[in-house]
């Protein structure tokens, strides 16, 4: 069974950063390669909204506009894992995220989540 695991996450002033990674277990690296994999967030009271996108092969990315120029989604594949480098943190990117997949294009989500890992941006 598919299970992602976040990590990276916590308390951050504004203008700081934090790397996310998602570790995928229970596939192959030759599976793990050919998804395409994304980043959600929620806030509190807020839905869960689409941040980045990632795809397997070309690795093309994409952003939600909210985080473009701050963010950057990249991946592993030898690893099973993506990153969120998240640079300029600002107190609206409080929320817990999550990673997911293996879905293409955002923001459709795929049918794998991890359990979410808090960031926090507050001075």
């Amino acid at each position: 069974q598919v299970q992602l695991a976040e990590s990276g996450g916590g308390l951050v002033q504004p203008g700081g950063s934090l790397r996310l990674s998602c570790e995928a277990s229970g596939l192959t690296v030759d599976t793990f390669s050919r998804y395409a994999m994304m980043w959600f967030r929620q806030a509190p009271e807020k839905e869960r909204e689409w941040v980045a996108g990632i795809t397997n092969l070309d690795t093309t990315t994409r952003y939600a506009d909210s985080v473009k120029g701050r963010f950057t989604i990249s991946r592993d594949n030898a690893k099973k894992t993506i990153y969120l480098q998240m640079n300029n943190l600002k107190p609206e990117d409080t929320a817990v995220y999550y990673c997911n997949g293996p879905s293409w294009p955002p923001p459709n989500p795929g049918p794998h989540w991890g359990q979410g890992s808090q960031v926090t941006v507050s001075s």
